[in-house]
């Protein structure tokens, strides 16, 4: 607990110093450019990966990057969605998965979840990542390359659920808001964004 106290005051006496005038505005109000939803993994830090500023990003974190279909569950995720389209108007939304997701990992053994019944609740919402990478790719033997492809294949199965919240529907219906699949990988630093037109995750250039 020393360490983030003194993190604190570390950040009062330097960060804030030097960008004093940046947080005076943000006093005023916010207009982020996107929504940022991400896994909850500490190894995972949006803003520092995007090199955004305070005031740029509306942050939505939860295990595995999940989001909930609308009306099934109503909670902080599409409050947060609903609030960041409708009323901040974002222009992006990203869905960023990570390599090593525990969730993800969890998802594929979920033998491995009988004590943690709040995680193992919130991925049914991911259960049709399982079903796809257990029904169509039952040829993957080795358990990395299973867990990169869950990883994407999650990301895409929670860009689906994301369309079905009304707010986000009717702004893509208008083209006032872009969906965007990353996949992190943190060990090297590298950003995928899913292609359509690929049919696949290609390194962000």
């Amino acid at each position: 607990m020393q360490k983030l106290v003194n993190g604190i005051h570390k950040f009062q006496r330097e960060s804030f110093s030097k960008d004093q005038k940046l947080f005076e505005t943000l006093a005023e109000g916010q207009s982020p450019s996107a929504l940022f939803i991400t896994c909850s993994d500490s190894r995972i830090d949006p803003s520092y990966l995007t090199q955004t500023k305070p005031g740029e990003l509306f942050i939505l974190r939860a295990a595995g990057n999940i989001v909930p279909p609308y009306g099934l569950f109503h909670g902080g995720e599409a409050a947060t969605i609903e609030y960041a389209v409708s009323v901040l108007k974002v222009k992006d939304i990203i869905i960023c998965g990570h390599s090593h997701c525990g969730a993800m990992a969890g998802l594929l053994h979920p033998e491995s979840l009988e004590n943690l019944p709040a995680v193992k609740g919130l991925l049914t919402y991911a259960e049709s990542t399982r079903r796809i990478v257990t029904e169509n790719y039952s040829h993957l033997i080795e358990e990395d390359e299973r867990l990169t492809l869950t990883i994407e294949e999650n990301v895409l199965v929670q860009l689906e659920n994301l369309r079905t919240h009304p707010s986000v529907a009717a702004a893509l219906a208008r083209n006032d808001v872009n969906l965007h699949g990353w996949v992190y990988k943190f060990e090297t630093g590298q950003v995928f964004n899913y292609s359509p037109d690929d049919v696949a995750f290609l390194e962000l250039k």
